[in-house]
């Protein structure tokens, strides 16, 4: 079972997500999940705290997926293009932790810090298997034109797939650890 705390991020991140910065009030986070506002309080002690511990998670989630890219079977450049394409998901709750901050980022201290450390920490992984810094970055730009339509629920076009730009790529990079 998930904690107090747990319970009102994920509160948080659902209120964000489905109806906006303005509607995630303390009283209304506190409703949604399933505990007073003193223990809402107990845990977040301002509305800013809230905001602040959902940027922790981030920075942990994306930390926990950056290590998931560098052990995966099967290469960080496969795991960051399956988890970043619809229906791939990614796990520990990334995405939505991220889709969540995305929402609070206009004017809110301290998001933007957060999403670059998800960015680098992508991109840092990434290098363990495409050692040249331009080709990493342009898988990273690759996996997040892929995120965002993952974000705004764009579907792949019927006819290509992860696998497709997978192909490709890995012909256009040459064998692993050449490029």
């Amino acid at each position: 079972m998930s904690s107090a705390r747990d319970r009102v991020l994920d509160a948080y991140e659902t209120l964000l997500i489905e109806r906006g910065p303005a509607s995630a009030t303390l009283d209304a986070v506190a409703a949604a999940a399933g505990v007073s506002k003193g223990g809402l309080l107990y845990h977040f002690s301002s509305k800013d705290a809230l905001a602040a511990g959902l940027l922790d998670r981030l920075r942990r989630r994306s930390a926990a997926d950056a290590e998931a890219m560098r052990t995966a079977a099967e290469g960080p450049i496969d795991y960051y293009l399956r988890t970043s394409a619809p229906g791939g998901g990614s796990p520990g709750g990334l995405t939505r932790t991220y889709l969540a901050a995305l929402r609070i980022a206009d004017g809110r201290p301290g998001v933007h810090d957060a999403l670059a450390v998800v960015d680098a920490d992508g991109l840092a992984a990434l290098r363990t298997e495409i050692t040249d810094p331009v080709l990493s970055w342009l898988v990273q730009l690759v996996g997040d034109g892929l995120y965002l339509r993952t974000l705004v629920g764009t579907p792949l076009p019927d006819d290509l797939g992860v696998d497709d730009l997978l192909e490709r790529l890995r012909a256009l990079l040459g064998p692993p650890g050449s490029a």
